[in-house]
């Protein structure tokens, strides 16, 4: 087994020799350039991962690990589209540095180019991973659009959003540990175990997200801090404190989160004290810890040795620990 450094490293080699230089270039350029932009690569590493925790060499899942970074970068590029975001990793975003119609077309290749390397696969392989693809780009789809419909409803729930968030971010996770454990060939029932546990990292990993997005580093975060809040995101931070508000509190809060600020940083600041009084910061590193712990749990059922368990739950803390 490698290092997760490692891991990334031969990731990234990978996906330098992969690099579109095809026409016109006005469709793969901006492929190239999300791409390179960096990021976590989290998914692709636990795919890696999960192919040599069954004793499988990891190139034989490289293009699943590739699959599933092609696609997550798809659905930033119209992310970013959706919410009119300038920054991704703290460079422009695709739709900044080109024009909006670009980054719609280059997102589509985007995601044609994802499927077209399951063809790398053969037999129950290729099978089983394109139905785990397709099955869950559709709920990352699906939790988009429960994330766009939240924007316009004053009624979300705290398991509304939970649900969104799973589908929109942790589905992901889930697939790219069960993609490695499909490439190994391993039992239904570490794949299912795999998922579990990639799953429920996905969960503390977006509540994080969230948590950085409001009180993370302007320095580190690569993001604009408090884009979620100019936006007006029903996040689970916005939930607890507004469950937990007084009516006089809750009463600012939902107006401002009914209007586009003209002082936004005066919004940004009233709302990030307000998180903070009301006890929902505070709550959500709380249901961090929360999904984290499930996570291990899903993990000590994994038919592996201990060494192999200790590298993933040392990589989920890791994520835990972030500031980025």
């Amino acid at each position: 087994m490698l290092s997760v450094p490692e891991y990334s490293a031969r990731f990234i080699d990978y996906l330098s020799q992969r690099s579109l230089n095809n026409e016109p270039k006005n469709l793969y350029e901006p492929i190239n350039y999300i791409l390179d932009l960096g990021g976590k690569r989290l998914r692709p590493v636990l795919t890696l991962l999960a192919a040599e925790l069954f004793d499988t060499p990891l190139e034989k899942a490289l293009d699943a690990a590739l699959a599933i970074e092609i696609f997550h970068n798809f659905s930033l590029v119209h992310d970013d589209i959706m919410d009119d975001a300038p920054l991704r990793r703290g460079e422009e975003t695709v739709h900044e540095k080109w024009d909006i119609n670009t980054a719609i077309l280059s997102g589509d290749a985007m995601l044609i180019l994802a499927y077209q390397l399951f063809e790398n696969y053969e037999g129950d392989t290729f099978r089983e991973l394109a139905q785990l693809f397709s099955k869950t780009a559709i709920e990352v789809c699906e939790g988009q659009q429960y994330d766009v419909d939240f924007e316009t409803r004053d009624d979300v729930t705290i398991a509304e959003y939970l649900k969104m968030i799973e589908y929109k971010t942790a589905v992901l996770v889930g697939a790219a540990l069960k993609m490695g454990g499909i490439v190994a060939n391993a039992s239904k029932e570490c794949q299912a175990a795999l998922y579990d546990f990639g799953r429920d990292l996905g969960l503390a990993f977006q509540l994080q997200d969230d948590y950085l997005d409001a009180f993370g580093d302007p320095e580190t975060f690569g993001k604009q801090v408090g884009g979620d809040i100019i936006e007006n995101k029903k996040t689970f931070l916005y939930l607890i404190a507004l469950q937990n508000a007084n009516d006089d509190d809750a009463r600012q809060l939902e107006h401002l989160f009914s209007i586009s600020p003209t002082h936004t940083e005066d919004k940004i600041a009233t709302v990030k004290q307000q998180f903070i009084e009301s006890g929902a910061a505070a709550a959500t590193q709380e249901k961090i810890a929360f999904y984290t712990e499930k996570a291990f749990v899903a993990l000590d059922t994994l038919k592996i040795s201990e060494d192999k368990k200790k590298l993933l739950k040392d990589f989920g803390k890791s994520l835990m620990e972030r500031t980025v």
